[in-house]
């Protein structure tokens, strides 16, 4: 009687483990099927486009539609090519890109660590009058900008897009700042004690801890040089020196808006995202941190 007792209570509570682990498949079921059916749409876009710069001018516009180009047609990036110098216009695109994101890091960096470290009179003025400029439109900046950029001289220049990323800007300052701050105090006071200057502290200490703030404001801030439409439209008025987003919206005009040509545009669309994806590949996992990591104190 007690050993049929014991097997008892040994299949009640298998099956009572079996039942907690199938109710938990089930909310993590129910959870991640909603998130896959959300992903699947935030990518079909991505998809859509790939699969129209491979397909040809019959096949584009067929209804039911076809994920899938049967045949591949890889003529759309030759005529790429042969319609537009794009070689020249990415080399623009990375050459702005990248310098812009270099003055922005830099000139938020130190922004940051001065807002969060040092002690100078106003500072808890001036913090809030810079948040303060968030609430600012682009419109409302462009025309002071423009002329300031050309008194400077550097109409169709690249400089005009580059230049204003060195004078930082609040958002970044404030990733900066908010990530500064969680980084022990005792550090910064052990470097003082070895007699290391506000920049050797700087750089030794708070450049090397704060890789993924460099990393997130990077990605956001490449993504918004490369993705500048109208920047290059206000500033640029060679051919040569255009970027690659200004350049598809004239290859749209050369190529027509006819059928046809779509492949060519989807194309020209596909180059200009590729760089992004492989910038978010390399730096995720220093982003997915400074994102997690920014905001918790300050």
């Amino acid at each position: 009687m007690i050993q049929a007792a014991k097997e008892v209570r040994s299949l009640q509570g298998m099956r009572k483990w079996r039942n907690l682990r199938f109710q938990k498949y089930l909310s993590r079921l129910a959870i991640h099927i909603p998130l896959l059916l959300c992903a699947l749409l935030m990518i079909f876009p991505f998809i859509w486009m790939l699969s129209t710069s491979l397909k040809s001018p019959g096949l584009q516009f067929i209804f039911p539609p076809r994920l899938i180009p049967e045949p591949i047609y890889i003529q759309n990036y030759i005529d790429l090519f042969a319609l537009a110098n794009m070689g020249r216009y990415l080399v623009n695109s990375t050459k702005v890109a990248l310098l812009s994101t270099f003055g922005m890091c830099l000139s938020s960096s130190l922004a940051g660590f001065a807002f969060a470290r040092l002690r100078f009179p106003g500072k808890d003025i001036l913090f809030p009058i810079l948040l303060g400029t968030l609430m600012l439109p682009g419109a409302v900046t462009m025309i002071p900008t423009f002329l300031i950029i050309r008194m400077l001289g550097l109409i169709d220049n690249h400089a005009a897009l580059i230049l204003p990323s060195f004078f930082g800007s609040a958002f970044s300052v404030f990733l900066f700042r908010q990530f500064y701050m969680g980084i022990p105090q005792d550090l910064m006071d052990a470097a003082k004690i070895d007699g290391a200057g506000f920049f050797s502290i700087f750089r030794r200490i708070f450049v090397p801890l704060g890789m993924p703030a460099l990393a997130t404001v990077s990605i956001f801030h490449f993504l918004n040089s490369w993705n500048d439409l109208l920047g290059p439209l206000i500033y640029l008025n060679t051919t040569e020196k255009m970027t690659l987003s200004l350049a598809l919206t004239f290859l749209r005009g050369r190529s027509g808006s006819t059928a046809g040509h779509l492949g060519v545009e989807m194309a020209g669309a596909l180059i200009g995202v590729i760089p992004m994806l492989i910038l978010y590949f390399i730096g995720q996992k220093y982003f997915v941190q400074g994102l997690a990591r920014m905001g918790l104190k300050g």
